[in-house]
């Protein structure tokens, strides 16, 4: 544990069976590994910062695959605990003409036995900015604890903290998700929020920058609402607010683009960019993540995204 590390995230994995044809009529799937706050890390990875990663994994027949691949990208997984047990599940199908089908299966796995026990305050301090998610709060009462409680470590020893919402109500309501944010919202320094799914659904605020405005005014510095409509995203820090567009419209996949993204902020901005070059470092991953198949499979590399990013 006395490794320096640029970002901690916490969370959950989850094998990814993903099939470019409808999941009905796929007679084979293709097999890799995703997670929200697991995607980010390796964004992150991938493009030069140090990641850690926080969470539990079962003895499964998984186990090993997973535990090797994120040894294989460099992770410091000294902190991922196994546990008897299994690990959670989701697919991904795409129908032709048709929306994404994705299905998951996560209740009871191992990372909903995340818990305070998880976050060693060494650990945490041998980061720059720890990272969580809703869906990280969502698995259970006592993963909402950890993810409070490295909050409250970080906060308290001057750290940079980041979160987005992530919200989903196929995991849980509007009201749990936004008791969740309250819990930790004194702590946090960088928020990513989607305009249709967090500002909206959460806070009631259909203009990113209100929703910006209002999440400065909690003392948070640093916001990105992310905007399928508007095809970008719109930055706010400092009391300015810039926009960045959508650096593709050639979407084959858009699962975990906006982990990417995330990842791929928090790089850049601890590298030293200001918060709206880091912006756009962060769109050009994200966009060349969602032209391949997969969450984490399709997360791009160092020289191809500084290559397009210096390039521009």
């Amino acid at each position: 544990m006395g490794e320096k590390l640029d970002i901690i995230t916490i969370g959950e994995s989850l094998i990814e069976l993903s099939s470019p044809t409808s999941l009905a009529y796929s007679k084979t799937l293709d097999k890799y590994y995703g997670g929200d706050t697991l995607c980010t890390a390796v964004a992150a990875q991938r493009l030069g910062s140090q990641a850690g990663y926080i969470s539990r994994v079962a003895n499964d027949p998984f186990r090993e695959y997973l535990m090797d691949a994120w040894q294989s990208e460099g992770l410091d997984i000294s902190q991922v605990k196994l546990i008897d047990g299994f690990n959670g599940v989701y697919f991904i199908g795409h129908p032709e003409n048709e929306e994404k089908e994705f299905v998951y299966y996560r209740k009871k796995t191992a990372a909903t036995k995340l818990s305070i026990d998880d976050i060693y305050k060494e650990y945490i301090l041998s980061a720059d900015i720890i990272y969580a998610t809703g869906v990280t709060q969502s698995l259970s009462l006592s993963a909402k604890e950890a993810v409070k409680k490295a909050f409250q470590i970080a906060s308290e020893n001057n750290m940079t903290t980041a979160y987005d919402p992530n919200f989903d109500p196929r995991l849980w309501g509007v009201q749990d998700a936004k008791d969740a944010f309250d819990e930790i919202s004194d702590y946090i320094s960088i928020m990513f929020l989607s305009l249709e799914h967090d500002c909206i659904k959460l806070f009631e605020i259909d203009s990113p920058d209100k929703c910006i405005k209002y999440l400065w005014d909690k003392g948070i510095s640093i916001v990105v609402v992310k905007s399928a409509k508007d095809k970008g995203y719109f930055v706010g820090f400092e009391g300015d607010i810039t926009f960045i567009k959508f650096q593709t419209e050639e979407v084959v996949d858009s699962t975990g683009s906006g982990d990417a993204f995330n990842g791929a902020f928090l790089h850049g901005l601890n590298s030293g960019m200001t918060a709206f070059e880091a912006a756009k470092l962060a769109a050009i991953d994200a966009a060349i993540q969602c032209k391949g198949m997969g969450a984490i499979k399709s997360t791009p590399y160092k020289e191809e995204v500084y290559s397009a990013y210096y390039g521009q």
